[in-house]
Formats: C-alpha cells, structure tokens, sequence
C-alpha cells in the first residue's frame, strides 16, 4: 500500500511542480533562464519538488549510502513541516493578494493545499514516530535559513523577491527582519508540534 501511495503522491507532485513551470515560461515577462531562476526562488516550488523527490526516490528498492536519508526517521517529519509551512502562510497571507482561474488554479490547489494534506496523511500513516526527537527541530531550520539568506541577496541585486511579505525595497530591511523571526518561530512550533504529536501517537500505540 505504501508504494502505491508513493507513486501516485509523486506523479502528483510531478505534475504539479512541471505544470507551474510551464505555465511561468507561457507568461513571461523576463528571458526563459530569468524565468527558471525566478521559479526556483519560491519555496512553494523547491518544497514541492522536494516532496516530488521525497516519493520517487523512496520508490527505488536498491538500497545505497545516496538513498539513506530518505528512509531515516525524522526525513518525512521534515519534509511534513516545510510542507505545512508552504499550506499555512499560503492559506492565511497569500490566498486573498491573487485569484487564479483555469490550470492555473487547479495547479495552485495542488501545491498550496492537496499536497500539504496528502504528506500530513502519508506522515501520519508512515513516519517512525517513536524515533523522533526535539533535536530535530533545529534541522528543520537549516533549509529555511539558507533559503532566505540566498533569496535576500539575489532580491538586493535583482529586486525581484517571490513574496511580499520578505520584499526589502518595499517593507524596509527592519520590518523583513521582523517577519523572518516570525517565520523561524513558526517553523520551530509546527516541528515541536509534530514531535510532540508523534511521541503521543507512538506512545498510544504501544
């Protein structure tokens, strides 16, 4: 069962991630590897891709030191948080700045809302829980840091930053300091909260 619900969670993601590209590149407004770039900059994008990888690779029974990571407890947890993160700040700060009609739609639905719910239900059907540890929690905010510290120092060279709420031209530096600290406070509560719910869910089941 779990393989079936990995092949069918990739293809999904798949499809979600290769659509948005193609649908950038049909409305452009800058050169196709300006474009890509500009793609790559959302972390909706490199979290779903992530996500994407995540069931592929987990798809692959020759067992490797490449493959390793994906099979370690704590991966798909977080995996789980970036991609709660991704549905949260879409459902409460983003949803009402845009109206997307058509694929576009469709395509918005997969990242921001079906896939966040379908790897919460793959997390909560699959992860080994009883290994999970608070010492996760810093690791959940190595690619979030390193994501922000990137897209801030393209953002003061190109001014194109993929969300308002880090756009330094308009915001100011100091207010952008203040949302990111709220952003690494969020992240650090929805790692803490699924440690703290998994622990419950292994202890239940023992």
């Amino acid at each position: 069962m779990k393989y079936k619900i990995s092949i069918l969670y990739a293809i999904i993601a798949w499809f979600a991630v290769l659509t948005q590209y193609y649908l950038m590149l049909e409305n452009r407004v800058t050169t196709i590897s300006e474009t890509t770039i500009r793609f790559f900059s959302f972390f909706t994008i490199l979290t779903n891709s992530i996500v994407a990888l995540y069931f592929t690779l987990s798809l692959v029974k020759k067992k490797n030191i490449y493959l390793s990571l994906i099979n370690t407890s704590g991966t798909l947890t977080v995996i789980t948080v970036y991609i709660t993160v991704v549905g949260l700040i879409y459902q409460i700060i983003l949803r009402h700045i845009w109206e997307p009609k058509g694929t576009q739609f469709i395509v918005d639905e997969l990242l921001h809302s079906i896939i966040p719910l379908l790897v919460v239900v793959f997390w909560y059907m699959y992860e080994e829980k009883k290994a999970l540890s608070y010492k996760l929690i810093p690791k959940c905010l190595i690619f979030p840091i390193l994501y922000l510290i990137c897209i801030l120092i393209r953002g003061s060279f190109s001014d194109f930053y993929p969300y308002p709420f880090i756009d330094v031209t308009k915001l100011g530096l100091k207010q952008i300091l203040f949302n990111i600290t709220g952003l690494m406070l969020l992240i650090v509560f929805i790692s803490a909260l699924y440690i703290k719910l998994g622990l419950m869910i292994s202890n239940n089941e023992t």
